[in-house]
């Protein structure tokens, strides 16, 4: 993959088709989904280059109680890990590579990030 441009796999998006995606993958949307407001059911599918202000802003959302889904490259390794298991999010490991676009499969393994809706955050 060289760059981020790439349609969420068919059977991912099957899931979410009728929720809100502040990031599509279309030349259309002239709207920053950062800056905006999300849904109450939100799916996610941002750049994998730079996931990270993707994922404040979700976490942010979620403390006002949305179900918030993202789908991110699998790296326990990373700050944004450690940021959304702080928070209590919920781990699905995708078993076998995403086709991105229908393409060859992707170079990295992936995952879902569930944060629920109306989750305790206090410890």
């Amino acid at each position: 993959m060289t760059n981020d441009n790439y349609a969420t796999d068919d059977r991912i998006m099957q899931l979410f088709w009728d929720w809100f995606d502040p990031c599509p993958l279309t030349d259309n949307f002239k709207v920053d989904g950062l800056k905006m407001v999300w849904c109450d059911r939100t799916y996610v599918n941002p750049p994998y280059s730079h996931p990270e202000p993707w994922i404040d802003k979700a976490i942010e959302e979620n403390k006002k109680g949305k179900l918030i889904v993202m789908l991110l490259r699998m790296d326990t390794s990373t700050k944004w890990f450690k940021k959304l298991q702080e928070h209590g999010a919920v781990f699905l490991w995708i078993n076998g590579r995403l086709r991105f676009n229908n393409l060859k499969p992707a170079n990295f393994p992936s995952m879902l990030v569930i944060l629920y809706k109306n989750h305790s955050f206090e410890g």
